[in-house]
């Protein structure tokens, strides 16, 4: 085991610097790559990383996209779109020699693993879907339209807190106080004026032109062709991944296996105990 988390930085092809978090040495076992959700950070996976690295010694890599984390705002916010990020996720990827992987991706960087599979299938070794899958509701879009981007006035941790309690609380009553605080100190960055986003607010832009009432793209022929094993896990209380959806994959696609979060909404935060140790099981029998 080499528990030492490590910071890394990329060149993007526009010259951006693109953070990551690494977890463990290049060994044998074939990596995981970490995918975080839209407005999210690499730090999100750290517990999950930790786990995953103690259990088998397997490495793990966290990426920030442009505009998240460490990596670089972008002064072009339509660069924070999927083709973009997929670009980064690319070269990323190769500037670390990582020819195959097992993707964990949050909502969004869930997205990207379906993604990827579609286009260099040879470099998904396994998927883990965290609370979004090829039919998504939009609703959840909605909900997220109208939260991101903004953020009261929290002077410090304390009341970053009981901000995340009072919005997210009633889809999350299962959450402890210390993960409250884990996904608190993860969501804001400490300034000496006041906390402040991790993330480029002109993030919320790119759903500007979001309409509940157009259809989405459909995915499921892409998720069906999918060779790779595949866990997709659904929070109770989700917003974005409904309970039919849900068991439509395992229907649609005999590779995969399902597992609910209890007391959780969108997205799962992959901090408790059943959840990390279901993970860890479904990456350790791949057996790559």
């Amino acid at each position: 085991m080499d528990g030492e988390l490590r910071s890394h930085f990329f060149p993007s092809a526009d010259g951006l610097q693109l953070h990551a978090l690494t977890l463990g040495k290049s060994n044998s076992l074939t990596p995981v790559v970490c995918l975080p959700g839209l407005s999210r950070p690499a730090r999100d996976f750290v517990v999950l990383a930790l786990h995953l690295n103690r259990a088998g010694g397997r490495r793990v890599i966290s990426l920030d996209y442009r505009g998240r984390g460490g990596s670089d705002w972008d002064p072009d916010w339509t660069h924070y779109s999927m083709p973009v990020e997929h670009g980064d996720l690319l070269s990323v990827l190769d500037a670390l020699k990582i020819s195959k992987a097992i993707f964990v991706g949050l909502s969004r960087g869930g997205l990207h693993a379906l993604m990827l599979s579609a286009a260099q299938p040879q470099r998904v070794a396994g998927l883990v879907l965290n609370d979004v899958g090829p039919q998504i509701e939009p609703q959840g879009l909605v909900n997220i339209k109208d939260y991101i981007g903004k953020l009261p006035l929290l002077r410090n941790v304390e009341e970053a807190i009981a901000h995340y309690k009072r919005v997210m609380g009633p889809r999350f009553p299962a959450v402890s106080d210390e993960d409250w605080r884990f996904y608190a100190s993860n969501s804001l960055n400490i300034t000496p004026e006041r906390m402040r986003l991790s993330y480029d607010p002109q993030l919320a832009r790119t759903l500007d032109a979001f309409d509940p009432s157009a259809p989405l793209p459909d995915m499921w022929p892409a998720f069906e062709a999918i060779r790779a094993p595949i866990l997709a896990l659904r929070g109770e209380n989700s917003d974005l991944l409904s309970p039919e959806a849900h068991a439509q994959m395992a229907k649609r696609n005999p590779l995969c296996e399902l597992h609910v979060v209890p007391g959780q909404g969108h997205a799962p935060l992959l901090l408790d105990t059943p959840t990390l140790s279901r993970i860890g099981a479904f990456v350790a029998k791949l057996a790559v």
